[in-house]
């Protein structure tokens, strides 16, 4: 039943809104079985009914606006994230890997974003900077399938630089640098990323993000743990330490106690015009 219900959430978030007949061949349930659950999910209000067309509701996008990676990554990664996207121009996400993919958290747009526009939870390909950082990171069981060839080494490099980047690998006209963000138990809880237009120094990019990766790790609470991702579809990289990974300067590498987030500036969160990870 928990299932079905996710298949048809699944398919509404995918075709935004449809008739029966249409989201029971989307999710693959009999068209008896997809009535019945969509009208126990508009009974609760996850899913809206406008005449014989069904949209995703209220109250999923109420729910969906609590959840992050990590207890307080949000609130943390404001400041830092605005200031780093203002100062350098540059589009600034927050990334996750979830089900094999790169998905966006949280950023702020920036000067390639008529390029890149993006709403968190859209999924990319792990092959991107900020995929890579993490996959770099992540235990070696990772469920994304076969790896090339040349990743080892590759994954070598870029935890030995502490950055990955991607040349116009997945948009023309758009290169990413992309950082480990460390919990306070140094592990990889997301990645950092910045996107801007081929012409720019993308080392000095990165050099940026390090900086800024250092002033969230610092803000986040101790006490906390991350969230959990639990079945299948999670990734152990969100919750799981892998090989360790060169941040210099994080709280958990150097011993530091992280310091109390401080200002209150606009909070970067999933209702901004948010671009994730590249």
């Amino acid at each position: 039943m928990l299932e079905g219900a996710f298949a048809l959430l699944e398919a509404l978030e995918r075709v935004g809104e449809a008739g029966l007949t249409a989201l029971a061949a989307e999710s693959g349930l009999p068209k008896s079985s997809a009535h019945r659950l969509l009208e126990q999910l508009t009974a609760l209000g996850a899913v809206e009914r406008s005449g014989g067309v069904y949209r995703m509701g209220a109250r999923v996008f109420r729910l969906g606006r609590t959840w992050q990676p990590y207890p307080g990554l949000l609130a943390a990664a404001t400041g830092p994230v605005r200031r780093l996207a203002e100062s350098t121009g540059a589009t600034v996400g927050i990334s996750v890997l979830r089900e094999g993919q790169a998905m966006a958290v949280a950023g702020v747009p920036g000067e390639v974003g008529e390029l890149v526009p993006l709403r968190p939870g859209l999924m990319w390909p792990w092959t991107t900077a900020a995929g890579k950082v993490l996959v770099a990171t992540a235990p070696p069981d990772l469920p994304i399938g076969p790896m090339p060839g040349s990743w080892r080494w590759a994954a070598s490099e870029i935890r030995a630089r502490g950055a990955a980047f991607d040349h116009e690998e997945l948009t023309a006209g758009v290169c990413c640098a992309a950082v480990p963000l460390i919990g306070p138990r140094g592990e990889v809880i997301a990645s950092l990323c910045a996107m801007v237009p081929p012409r720019r120094d993308l080392s000095r990019l990165a050099d940026a993000l390090t900086r800024t990766a250092r002033q969230i790790s610092a803000a986040l609470p101790r006490a906390s743990r991350p969230a959990a991702a639990t079945g299948p579809a999670a990734s152990p990289a969100s919750s799981t330490a892998g090989p360790p990974i060169a941040v210099p300067g994080s709280p958990a590498v150097e011993g530091r106690s992280p310091a109390a987030a401080t200002g209150s500036p606009a909070a970067v969160t999933s209702e901004h015009p948010s671009v994730p990870g590249r």
